[in-house]
């Protein structure tokens, strides 16, 4: 039987999966003879395993990622057709983002499983080392229990696949979706074996064990924190496991923090010392690279090209005053490389113009606006590197920056270390994880804290991870931990209160002194009327919705059917 005839019956069997397949078999052959005559030594089990780290991951970066992880988390000002349905919360089942998100993460799954099916046996035919058999699937299930750890936090049902065919030959084509509890056990399960056998080392990019040991200290306090709330999964001993984690990764990587915040987003530093785990991007054509500049970027005078779609992107007033209120009247270095204000200057963008300095509205000679204000009187900067000439050469024209997405880095694990150390209490005292926070307070140039509270700390993490797509885990684990607590958090966000202009004759148009901030759905004392509508979250918007073409294909996946116990071999 032909191996793309197999991989076709996955398909029926799950989900519709993307013709991105094509793309892993530039590695692995598509006819079983030469899939057969594949995987005889470890380059060949790597040239495999390399089809984990870019394309692939295509369907979750362009869109989903930041838009659930951002926009969605009441982060980002963004209020565009379907994307902004993730800033109203006015999302259904129909949302193609929804459907991108979902489908770009059973992507990865088929190509992780791909390996995970084929690879052991026949390469324990060539004489290939169980040793070395073992890290290539280190890495194939790092990714796809990731991928399960985000199905989980994101929908919290889904089918689990693997061993399709075995499901295609008993006539199983359409699976149930899966437990939360189910999801989480089998994410928990790759992320072991991934940390048990990657090395602790290996190429730049590659996934080693202090990854997948950091995604446990993730996923751990996210059961600890279930249980806090009184769920029935998970238990107070997941504090402890992700503190041992997290301090496993923290003593014995060897990793360090990144001496410069800003440092972190420019491309000649995207291999630096403090990644754990970030899909590997290239400079490649469309689906090959990084969409966030082209999406982010405020204008073609910051890109250099005709692919800037970020112009009334900014940050909510919200994430500005937790930024303000968390420096304690000090300066945030932080805070110019996740958005830009007005006088902020950056001399590595638009170096042919001499640099670039931030308005709030800029204008040409003729005194025609080039850049207008945003809702905010800010713009977004992470993600934002400029063009080929800001960046030895790469000519960033199709969507395709080679900046790559952070999915972990080390001062993610101070801070989950400090979180976990914190466990069921409100406060942290002292210890080794307080000096994780303020080791990331340091860099950030800010006083050390005596004592974090949760709430403290969470606005730590808001900050520090700003549109890295982390920020709405983060809200689902302060949603476990206390519900109410979440719920007040969100809906007192004001997400949607914008400025707008006192006087459009004054000459104020650069000076916030010439804007007032009107809240939704109120008319100011100069006739300014924000129409937005205030965003009201309850419990039952704390999932995604299956996308609608997923159940018309498998109706188990509908709203009204209970999901099912994962049976463990």
């Amino acid at each position: 039987m032909k191996k793309n005839t197999k991989y076709f019956l996955t398909v029926v069997l799950l989900i519709a999966f993307s013709a991105c397949t094509e793309d892993f078999l530039e590695y692995v052959p598509e006819d079983r003879p030469t899939v057969n005559s594949w995987y005889r030594n470890k380059s060949e089990i790597r040239q495999a395993t390399a089809s984990l780290y870019g394309r692939v991951w295509w369907g979750v970066n362009d869109q989903f990622s930041w838009l659930a992880g951002d926009v969605m988390a009441g982060d980002m000002h963004h209020n565009w057709d379907a994307e902004g349905q993730f800033f109203y919360m006015s999302f259904n089942e129909s949302n193609q983002y929804i459907g991108q998100g979902w489908q770009g993460f059973y992507d990865v799954i088929s190509f992780a499983n791909l390996i995970i099916d084929d690879m052991p046996t026949i390469a324990a035919g060539y004489g290939v080392s169980q040793s070395i058999i073992n890290e290539g699937l280190g890495e194939a299930r790092f990714m796809r229990g990731l991928s399960y750890f985000f199905l989980a936090e994101y929908w919290g049902e889904a089918p689990i696949i693997e061993r399709a065919a075995e499901k295609v030959a008993k006539g199983e084509l359409l699976l149930p979706k899966n437990t939360t509890a189910s999801l989480y056990e089998f994410a928990r399960r790759d992320l072991v074996f991934a940390a048990e056998n990657l090395p602790a080392t290996d190429d730049p990019g590659r996934v080693t064990q202090w990854a997948a040991k950091g995604m446990l200290a993730k996923l751990h306090l996210s059961l600890a924190q279930r249980s806090v709330g009184g769920g029935t999964i998970g238990s107070a001993t997941d504090f402890t496991t992700a503190a041992n984690y997290a301090a496993d990764v923290i003593n014995n990587s060897g990793r360090t923090l990144n001496a410069s915040y800003e440092d972190l987003f420019k491309v000649q530093n995207e291999h630096n010392p403090e990644i754990l785990f970030a899909p590997q991007l290239i400079n490649g054509g469309w689906g090959f690279g990084s969409s966030r500049q082209a999406r982010f970027a405020r204008s073609t005078i910051v890109t250099g090209d005709a692919t800037a779609w970020g112009s009334g992107k900014c940050p909510t007033v919200s994430l500005i005053n937790t930024v303000s209120a968390n420096a304690g009247g000090k300066t945030d270095l932080r805070r110019k490389a996740i958005y830009m204000q007005n006088g902020d200057t950056y001399n590595y963008l638009a170096t042919e113009r001499g640099g670039y300095t931030y308005k709030i509205v800029s204008r040409d000679a003729e005194n025609t606006v080039l850049e207008g204000s945003t809702p905010t009187l800010t713009s977004l900067k992470k993600h934002v590197i400029g063009n080929d000439k800001d960046n030895g050469g790469y000519a960033i024209t199709n969507q395709d920056s080679p900046l790559d997405i952070y999915y972990l880095r080390l001062a993610d694990v101070y801070l989950l270390y400090a979180e976990a150390l914190m466990g069921a209490n409100n406060e942290l005292t002292g210890g080794p994880g307080l000096a994780a926070l303020n080791a990331v307070r340091a860099r950030a140039g800010l006083d050390p804290r005596s004592t974090v509270t949760y709430q403290q700390l969470f606005n730590e993490r808001r900050i520090e991870l700003a549109l890295e797509a982390q920020s709405w885990i983060d809200i689902k684990r302060r949603y476990y931990r206390n519900a109410e607590e979440a719920l007040n958090y969100l809906n007192g966000q004001n997400r949607t209160d914008m400025y707008f202009r006192i006087n459009s004759n004054d000459a104020l148009e650069n000076d916030p002194a010439g804007y007032e901030l009107v809240p939704a759905g109120t008319t100011s004392a100069n006739n300014n009327t924000n129409t937005d509508p205030l965003v009201v979250f309850t419990a039952a918007k704390m999932r995604l919705p299956i996308p609608g073409n997923q159940v018309v294909i498998n109706p188990l996946l509908a709203p009204n059917q209970e999901p099912v116990e994962y049976v463990f071999n």
